[in-house]
C-alpha cells in the first residue's frame, strides 16, 4: 500500500477499524502547512445530498507527528482519521455469503478467511480519505510551480457534460455540487439519472474528467516512471476505477499521423505545443500543455437488490440483498480522489526531477 518514490505515501486502516490513515516520507522541511486547504479537500471529498452514501464521518485529520508549529521538520509525516459512524452489523452475512463485485471472496481466501471485510476492509474507498488529507497536505508544493488540478464529473451513464473549459468555473448550482459537474444542464440531467437508478435499487457507471494545467516542461521520468505510466497506475489503484485514457485517448486509433501531431511553436527559449488541445505528455514528460485523463468508474457494487451468489457456509447459490449505506454512482465522491493522486504523482516526480528542492 505504497505510492511515489521520493515522496512516498503508505495507507493503512480498514473501513470499519478505529482509523484510517498515511504516512508520508520524504516530505522536505520547511513546508507551511495549511490546514485550511485540508479542511477544503475533506469536504470537497463528501459531497453527501440525496444521492450519496448516508455514512457522516467528521473526517477530522490529525497530524501526530513530522511537524512543529506548523512547518514540516523533515521526519516522517503521520497522518490519521477516526472512523466514528460504523455500523458493522450490516456485515453480519460476512464472510459466509461473499457480495458480486467486491473483494469478498478473494480477500477471504487469500488471507484463509483472517481478513476484515466489514465495508471492504484494506480495500475499501474508507481511505480514500487518507490520499485526499496527504494530497492537500502537499499540495503548497506544486503551487508554487504554478500546477494547477481540477477534476469534474463528465458522464454518468449515458449524460454528458461539455469540457471544463467550456463550463463555468465551479458549481454553480445544487446539481453541480451534488454532481460534482460544471455543467448546470448536464448536471440536472445526471442527477434525474441517478435518482432513476437508486429508485430501481441499482446503481450506474461514471467518469471523471481531469486538467492539469502549468505544469513546466519536462517533468516525468523515462519509461515505467513517466508522467502518463505514473498516472495511470495512481488512478487504476482507486477503488472501482476500470479504465483510463489520456489525451485524444482511443479516438487516436481512427487519426492518421498528420491529425494527431501537434507542432512547437513558440522561440527557442520557450517552446509551445500548437493545435487544438495537443499533447500534455510526450514520451512521459510534460510538455507544457494541458494534460488531459480520464477515469472510468463501474457502477457501485453494492446495492439494494437480491443477487444471486454463492453462500460458503452452504455451498449454494443463494440470493443476498445488501444493506447498509451506499452510494448509488461514484463519480461525485471521485472527483476529489482522483485530483488527490494526480497531486501525489506530480509531488514524486516534480521532486525526483528537481523541480522541487527536497
Amino acid at each position: 500500500m505504497h505510492l511515489g518514490e521520493h515522496v512516498r505515501l503508505t495507507l493503512f486502516g480498514t473501513s470499519h477499524g478505529p482509523r484510517v490513515g498515511a504516512y508520508l516520507n520524504g516530505v522536505p522541511a520547511g513546508l507551511i502547512v495549511d490546514k485550511d486547504a485540508i479542511v477544503r479537500a475533506m469536504n470537497s471529498r463528501r459531497p453527501g445530498g440525496r444521492y450519496a452514501s448516508k455514512r457522516k464521518e467528521e473526517d477530522v485529520v490529525h497530524i501526530l507527528s513530522g511537524v512543529e508549529n506548523g512547518v514540516t521538520n523533515g521526519q516522517e509525516i503521520e497522518l490519521s482519521i477516526d472512523n466514528n459512524d460504523v455500523k458493522s452489523r450490516d456485515y453480519s452475512f460476512l464472510p459466509d455469503h461473499p457480495r458480486p463485485g467486491h473483494q469478498d471472496m478473494v480477500m477471504h481466501k487469500r488471507t484463509n478467511g483472517e481478513a476484515d471485510l466489514r465495508g471492504g476492509g484494506t480495500s475499501s474507498a474508507r481511505l480514500t480519505a487518507a490520499l485526499v488529507a496527504s494530497a492537500a497536505f502537499l499540495s503548497p508544493l506544486i503551487n508554487t510551480l504554478g500546477i494547477s488540478v481540477e477534476a469534474q464529473v463528465g458522464v454518468i451513464g449515458d449524460v454528458r457534460a461539455k469540457p471544463m473549459d467550456e463550463c463555468p468555473p465551479r458549481w454553480e448550482t445544487e446539481a453541480c455540487q451534488e454532481m460534482r459537474c460544471r455543467d448546470p444542464d448536464a448536471a440536472r440531467a445526471m442527477v434525474q439519472c441517478v435518482k432513476q437508478h437508486k429508485t430501481a435499487a441499482n446503481s450506474i457507471g461514471s467518469r471523471v474528467d481531469l486538467q492539469i494545467s502549468g505544469a513546466p516542461l519536462g517533468i516525468g521520468e523515462p519509461w515505467f516512471d513517466g508522467m502518463e505510466p505514473a498516472l495511470a497506475k495512481a488512478m487504476m489503484s482507486i477503488p472501482a476505477a476500470r479504465g483510463v485514457e489520456f489525451g485524444r485517448g482511443f479516438s487516436s486509433v481512427g487519426m492518421t499521423g498528420l491529425q494527431h501531431n501537434d507542432p512547437w511553436g513558440g522561440t527557442a527559449d520557450k517552446p509551445v505545443l500548437q493545435g487544438d488541445k495537443p499533447d500534455g505528455v510526450l514520451a512521459g514528460l510534460t510538455t507544457g500543455a494541458v494534460i488531459r485523463c480520464s477515469v472510468a468508474f463501474k457502477p457501485p457494487s453494492s446495492i439494494a437488490s437480491s443477487q444471486q451468489t454463492l453462500n460458503l457456509s452452504t455451498n449454494t447459490v443463494e440470493p443476498l440483498v445488501v444493506g447498509g449505506r451506499h452510494d448509488p454512482v461514484l463519480g461525485p465522491r471521485a472527483v476529489a480522489v482522483v485530483e488527490a493522486m494526480a497531486i501525489l504523482v506530480l509531488t514524486d516526480l516534480a521532486v525526483r526531477g528537481g523541480f522541487i528542492d527536497a
